[in-house]
């Protein structure tokens, strides 16, 4: 088995924006506000983003939808505090008119006559702009003392599939406005996300496709010049033979004398039937072990920190966010 290059390095402790993408489906939601706990230890005051229109934060954290504002969410250990935003795209343009053009009379009149969502429609890339905008806003936002507002930014990002397109799309889109606060605004975001300040981690399931869209992302993070984290594995069930014992099971062989022995042993005397169940799901287990193991060493290739969050039977709440946390920090974050 491949090992797992080390866990977070001083590179990603420096990080200020940590972008986290995945697959649909592989709890990059939960990835992300377990990511932005731990980082919030020790005293530090960290803001937690989505841009998607899910309200998955909220339901996370068992609180109402969130409001266009930066919310309290919860306090961490150490003295810590953890806050949230969820950005709307028509909030942001009219922040965005407000305080670069003094229009925020203007803008809500726009709003009013639906012009803002007709040009969000008609410029579907303008929406990410307004979104990746507002994100680079909170990430360098100081106060008068030069000190910034959050130690650092979590967003929750679009998945795999388009999250490359999303973080460039102001690069892309330069053109629109070529002098001016709007593109100061938009070099500043380019920059940003180009920087070492900017690390966008991957979650991944021990699965086939999310493991192949993992490093694919990887690879066209790398050729755009966007730096990947680490790798967030998530759901990992624990592994309940010696790897000797998987791997002979994963090809059927099971000694039925064996394991009858060891349950006389227990004082069980189970039926033929049951031992033959008992070894079906030897073999499954084995089988199962061996995939992960194999997709594990395919993630470990692409040369990044690798990360586990374990599979949560009971499901995911506050405590288990917690819980999560705790575990990413003995696996180095900080």
């Amino acid at each position: 088995m491949t090992t797992p290059s080390p866990g977070w390095t001083d590179e990603l402790a420096r990080a200020r924006l940590h972008v986290v993408t995945g697959k649909g489906g592989t709890g990059k939601t939960t990835a992300g506000a377990a990511l932005a706990l731990a980082l919030a230890h020790g005293g530090r005051r960290v803001l937690l983003i989505e841009v998607e229109g899910r309200q998955g934060i909220a339901q996370l954290f068992g609180l109402p939808p969130l409001p266009y504002s930066e919310e309290h969410v919860t306090n961490v250990p150490g003295g810590g505090e953890l806050r949230a935003l969820a950005v709307d795209a028509e909030a942001a343009l009219l922040e965005y008119l407000s305080m670069f053009y003094s229009l925020g009379f203007a803008g809500r009149t726009l709003r009013r006559m639906g012009a803002i969502e007709f040009a969000t429609t008609l410029a579907p890339g303008l929406r990410d702009v307004l979104l990746t905008g507002k994100v680079k806003e909170c990430v360098t936002r100081t106060d008068a003392r030069g000190r910034h507002a959050y130690d650092a930014v979590v967003l929750d990002a679009p998945p795999t599939g388009r999250v490359v397109k999303f973080l460039d799309v102001t690069k892309a889109m330069a053109d629109l406005a070529k002098v001016g606060p709007i593109r100061e605004q938009s070099d500043g975001v380019v920059r940003l996300l180009h920087s070492g300040d900017t690390a966008v981690h991957l979650v991944a399931l021990l699965e086939e496709l999310p493991v192949r869209e993992t490093l694919e992302a990887v690879e066209d993070l790398d050729s755009a010049e966007l730096r990947p984290g680490a790798v967030l594995v998530n759901r990992v069930r624990p592994v309940r033979l010696p790897v000797a014992v998987a791997d002979g099971a994963a090809t059927g062989r099971v000694e039925t004398d064996e394991l009858m022995a060891g349950l006389r042993a227990a004082g069980l005397t189970p039926s033929p039937a049951v031992v033959e169940g008992l070894v079906d799901e030897t073999v499954e287990h084995a089988i199962r072990v061996r995939s992960e193991r194999q997709a594990m060493d395919q993630l470990a290739g692409a040369d990044l920190p690798v990360l586990e969050l374990p599979d949560r039977a009971d499901g995911i709440g506050p405590g288990a966010l917690h819980e999560l946390a705790e575990l990413l920090i003995e696996q180095g974050v900080r």
